[in-house]
């Protein structure tokens, strides 16, 4: 019997990038694949099942609301149709080609990011019109509310590690801002491990991968107050009939969410552990230097930098980067800052053999001997 590799003829990937969309995103546990599996041998009314799971998950986290949804820029999209279409169902039904004057989502400039798609391209999506609040650098709570006029419907906030992060006001005082001027906070939370901490600061609605941090199927989930959850679940007869999520999906993040909240996370140290003999012998290579990093957005995520003096490699480390894609292995790193001349290896879903492979074809491509 084939392997799904051998049967498509398709490379095999080292995810050295971390939990990215382009690579899958994660592997799910067996539970979650079996929970997915169940969901799809049967039929259910999927209002009922969209409801009861909501609710269910919404008693976990204890949260006002909660739905499954099909991913978290859907969730951008519908929480934005959400809060303009509210109660009606002309808007629902034709929010595209009717003129809405409160239609404007202010964020933070430096929230304005491409996390594989524009975030401005998920809002107009949803019906609204971005207005950016600050500078690329910085924004402040007054900077943020310098931003709202009487056509705000609403203030978002990218958590994330693609956002800009020296200057920025927090999440807290956001929602501060919004309760001043009665407004929603939507909070984009996709790759975030902390599944209260949002809420509880005082967003309105709040969104997260499936399969990022959770480790469930391809889904999204948004959480927050019982009418903007209500809002967001109606978009389903609207906008998001076009993002709709299946019953595996619904029921396999169901699953991964129970597991998620009981399970023990890989911690940052024992990330650094997984790494260390890594980062040794990354610095055994002329030219090559390797240390330990931590998350920009401050999660618990211990990464390693590698730094190459190209001068010495004669390799640029944008060429490098695209090689060790062309390999027996696909492996990806995070190349953020590779015009720098640094890459980033995420350690969360690779084993220590990988890593030895990942060192050896690194040392491969660059053509180097060890130092004496």
């Amino acid at each position: 019997m084939p392997s799904i590799y051998e049967k498509y003829r398709l490379k095999q990937v080292i995810n050295t990038s971390g939990r990215m969309t382009a690579l899958g995103v994660s592997t799910p546990r067996p539970e979650v694949v079996q929970a997915a599996m169940d969901g799809m041998k049967h039929y259910f009314e999927m209002k009922d099942l969209v409801n009861k799971t909501g609710e269910y998950i919404a008693k976990l986290l204890d949260v006002e609301g909660a739905t499954v949804i099909s991913c978290a820029s859907a969730g951008i999209a519908q929480s934005v149709a959400a809060v303009l279409v509210k109660d009606s169902d002309w808007l629902l039904e034709n929010l595209h080609v009717t003129p809405i004057e409160n239609n404007e989502i202010v964020l933070p400039k430096g929230h304005n990011v491409n996390f594989g798609a524009p975030v401005g391209t998920m809002v107009a999506l949803g019906g609204g019109r971005l207005v950016e609040a600050g500078y690329a650098n910085e924004c402040s709570a007054d900077q943020l509310a310098a931003a709202i006029t009487p056509r705000t419907a609403a203030i978002m906030y990218i958590k994330s590690h693609h956002c800009v992060q020296k200057s920025m006001l927090s999440v807290e005082q956001a929602a501060v801002v919004a309760r001043k001027h009665d407004l929603p906070l939507i909070v984009d939370a996709a790759a975030e491990e902390d599944l209260h901490a949002y809420y509880r600061a005082g967003a309105d609605l709040v969104i997260y991968s499936g399969a990022k941090a959770i480790e469930g199927p391809t889904s999204g989930l948004v959480i927050g107050k019982t009418q903007y959850v209500e809002w967001v679940k109606r978009q389903t007869a609207g906008i998001g009939r076009a993002m709709k999520v299946g019953k595996e999906g619904i029921l396999g993040l169901t699953c991964a969410i129970e597991h998620y909240l009981t399970s023990t996370k890989e911690s940052g140290a024992e990330m650094v552990a997984k790494m260390t003999p890594f980062i040794e012998a990354l610095n055994t290579l002329n030219g090559v230097t390797a240390r330990v990093v931590w998350d920009s957005a401050g999660r618990d995520i211990a990464r390693t930098e590698i730094k190459f003096d190209e001068a010495t490699t004669g390799v640029g480390t944008g060429d490098l980067v695209a090689k060790l894609k062309q390999g027996e292995y696909a492996i990806y790193f995070r190349g953020y800052k590779a015009n720098e001349g640094i890459i980033e290896a995420d350690v969360r879903s690779v084993n220590a053999d990988q890593l030895n492979i990942v060192y050896r074809r690194i040392s491969e491509v660059l053509g180097l001997e060890k130092n004496a």
